[in-house]
């Protein structure tokens, strides 16, 4: 890389000004990307339940987290990647497709209207407003969640803590290679760390993932297929279908869903992603945040023509974060290696899951340093965090654990008499959240 683009990166992405380096913003870009890099199996595996072809699925999910990625990286210069959300995924097929009995093009038509009015709620202001209308302490609570979730997905991914049909989790078998190499990779990462060694992250992963290969814990089999299986889902998407609404009023309660948890996923990881990077303000508000809430609509819309469901914020970022990620730049680099992932997509998964678990894990136990803002003894600040902070990894959703939080937060606001003029979309949207609870449970 010659003196010029060095010096172009430099100025476009304000990497010293940010306390960067490009190396680092680099390293940080493939940490993202390998932490991520398991979405590419997942998602068509779960969307393929759905009727939809495995590798036109594949593709495009390579390709919408490819721009997705780069798009908010170029636009908003956050370390934010994106990439079709979990849970999401899992609501259009098992939910939508197969329990309503929607076909999955005219699904994908409700994933591309969601993300329309995601945009529309953006150029509006209505998203900052929510985002505004959020407390400091729930702000902090959902940055500790969102640790919580993290680390859990990596004891999960690893095996150290499995389901149990009496206890839900419980310990899982510490002599298997799985939980030893995540232990190993885990005690690498840290002590790495401790000493401040750079791409500390990404140097555990490499070295858990050819350790289980050498110790013969690495079983991969990939199915190589070329870019052009995009052209089996791409513009596949149904408008036709529900806007002539043969299915019924159901289509505009799947839009709301797809944005009610698309609203919620991407604040929540928002916040928690750029107060680990330092980018926030002092207040909890955070630079460019139209930018960023706008490609994030577009990055739905995109995947949604390219045949995937919903684009969100994946809290995998703050890996990347950790490994010294501050500027887009790391998104850009996730995303080009999305990019390069179209050709070969099933070969992302060469690096297992014990291997970027110690990463996940890791992280996680850092993103617990903004609960010191919450006054724990103090209930009108402890319930709400509280409620936030265990249930996003207890039900597997930022969405939900931000919901309850808000809903205890106005509850006790109105217990203490001071509800005021200013507090109305606080108090709107903890009436929204009940009436989509309600509306679930009636369903």
């Amino acid at each position: 890389m010659n003196g010029s683009t060095t010096g172009w990166l430099e100025r476009r992405f304000q990497i010293s000004e940010r306390g960067s380096s490009l190396r680092t913003e680099i390293v940080a870009g493939i940490t993202t990307f390998l932490t991520m890099a398991y979405i590419v199996l997942v998602n068509p595996a779960i969307l393929g339940e759905a009727g939809m072809p495995l590798v036109g699925v594949a593709a495009a999910t390579c390709f919408a987290a490819a721009f997705a990625s780069i798009l908010m990286g170029m636009v908003a210069n956050v370390p934010l990647a994106l990439a079709p959300g979990m849970g999401l995924n899992a609501y259009f097929t098992y939910s939508v497709v197969l329990g309503l009995g929607i076909p999955w093009p005219v699904a994908l038509g409700c994933v591309f209207l969601s993300g329309v009015a995601f945009l529309a709620l953006t150029l509006a202001g209505i998203r900052q407003m929510i985002l505004a209308a959020i407390p400091p302490h729930l702000l902090a609570a959902v940055a500790g969640g969102i640790g919580l979730f993290i680390a859990f997905i990596g004891l999960r991914n690893a095996g150290i803590v499995v389901s149990n049909s009496a206890t839900s989790v419980a310990l899982g078998d510490l002599r298997s290679a799985p939980v030893l190499l995540t232990l190993f990779g885990l005690t690498l990462i840290a002590g790495l760390s401790i000493r401040k060694v750079r791409g500390a992250i990404l140097i555990g992963i490499v070295a858990t993932t050819l350790l289980g290969w050498l110790v013969g814990a690495l079983h991969f089999t990939p199915t190589p297929y070329d870019a052009s299986a995009l052209g089996s889902t791409a513009f596949h998407l149904d408008l036709g279908a529900v806007f002539a609404g043969s299915h019924g009023i159901g289509v505009l309660e799947i839009i709301f869903v797809f944005l009610f948890v698309d609203l919620f996923d991407n604040l929540g990881t928002l916040m928690a992603v750029t107060k680990r990077a330092g980018l926030a303000r002092p207040d909890g508000s955070v630079p460019n945040l139209n930018r960023i809430l706008i490609a994030d609509a577009a990055a739905t819309m995109v995947g949604a023509t390219a045949g995937t469901s919903t684009v969100t914020s994946y809290v995998e970022s703050a890996a990347g974060v950790a490994a010294g990620g501050r500027t887009g730049l790391t998104a850009v680099v996730t995303g080009m290696l999305f990019l390069l992932t179209i050709f070969a997509a099933p070969y992302a998964g060469l690096v297992p899951l014990y291997a970027t678990a110690p990463a996940l894990i890791l992280v996680g136990s850092l993103m617990m340093a903004p609960l010191v803002e919450v006054s724990w003894e103090e209930p009108f600040e402890a319930v709400p965090a509280f409620l936030t902070l265990a249930l996003i990894p207890l039900t597997f959703s930022i969405a939900n654990g931000i919901a309850f939080g808000i809903v205890a937060h106005a509850i006790l606001k109105l217990l203490r008499g001071q509800m005021r003029r200013a507090d109305w979309l606080l108090f709107l949207l903890a009436i929204l959240i009940v009436i989509r609870f309600a509306w679930v449970a009636a369903a």
